[in-house]
């Protein structure tokens, strides 16, 4: 059987993917993530099925052990934002020198590993289309997106058996992990961790077309919408709490979300896209329990103004009115 590592394994997409490496009966999965409470309780269930690590992928000793007898590494470990462009030392930590780590151990000892890397679409910057001919648009503050494409430099230049896949706007369970830095009339390609996982995953049976080479990943049409559209049903469906407050309003709208112009290349390879915002409201509504009842209250307020069509800028209605006079 070929042998898989995946870190950051109790994430949302890690979780899918371990699930649907499961499926495919093929593989020897091997888990890593930090050991708190709630990695253990998510990786609980496989506990019998796959080898479950808890450690830091800066551990030298550690990372070297297991990528040995690796096939494959799908890499997740990441820090998310906001947290991520709060803590800058964090970022750097988890992000480059964890990654470094690993390329360290695989180029001693397992160089023809495949390395699978999760990057993402924020390095573009703020603009509202994007394709892999478009150059970095970021600020110095931007520490998720610039260690990101510090990261993506340091895997090209180290080795030799790679990819990398540019994840946009992650769709999950909200009671997993949600982005909502993102401005509101931001046009969104998004991607579920459904398809996300079942991406990665075919992954594995195409490493020829996929050898180090970019990617942009994204769910296609049918996972496109402004953010305030996708933010409002979820909000209307889960309900408030006082982190979407916080997101919403008081975070720094940095988590950079566009267009794909090319995502389709991707999926011509792997076929991954599969969902759409409308199944993915279906399931969360679903897994939402009676006891949201008074959060889903205090939630009406706030999608309404989200569902309001924003109005144009004072100067847009003026120059159409003019214009309709003339």
């Amino acid at each position: 059987m070929k042998r898989v590592l995946v870190t950051g394994a109790s994430g949302s997409i890690g979780l899918k993917t371990i699930k649907y490496l499961l499926s495919e009966g093929k593989y020897e999965i091997t888990a890593l993530d930090l050991r708190t409470k709630n990695n253990q309780k998510k990786l609980k269930r496989y506990r019998r099925r796959i080898n479950i690590i808890y450690g830091d992928i800066n551990d030298s000793v550690l990372m070297e052990a297991l990528v040995k007898d690796q096939d494959y590494i799908i890499h997740l470990a990441s820090v998310l934002p906001p947290l991520a462009d709060i803590k800058k030392d964090l970022s750097k930590l988890v992000e480059y020198n964890g990654t470094e780590n690993i390329i360290k151990a695989l180029n001693f000892y397992n160089p023809d590993c495949f390395f699978i890397y999760t990057s993402s679409t924020t390095i573009y910057g703020d603009i509202k289309e994007a394709s892999l001919e478009d150059k970095p648009h970021l600020t110095s503050l931007d520490y998720y997106s610039n260690t990101k494409l510090e990261t993506e430099n340091l895997i090209k230049k180290k080795l030799k058996n790679y990819t990398i896949l540019r994840l946009p706007l992650v769709l999950c369970s909200p009671k997993s992990s949600f982005m909502y830095n993102v401005k509101l009339n931001q046009e969104t390609e998004a991607i579920t961790d459904n398809d996300a996982g079942y991406m990665l995953v075919n992954a594995l049976n195409h490493e020829k077309e996929l050898n180090k080479k970019t990617f942009n990943v994204g769910g296609g049409e049918s996972l496109t919408a402004p953010y305030r559209e996708i933010l409002a049903n979820v909000l209307d469906i889960y309900g408030l709490s006082f982190k979407y407050l916080l997101n919403v309003f008081f975070i720094d709208k940095n988590f950079y979300t566009q267009k794909l112009l090319d995502s389709a290349k991707l999926n011509a390879i792997l076929d991954f896209q599969s969902d759409s915002l409308s199944s993915y409201y279906m399931r969360l509504k679903r897994e939402v329990k009676k006891t949201r009842v008074l959060n889903r209250l205090l939630a009406k307020p706030l999608v309404k103004f989200l569902k309001r069509k924003p109005k144009p800028h004072l100067f847009t209605r003026i120059f159409k009115k003019n214009k309709g006079e003339s």
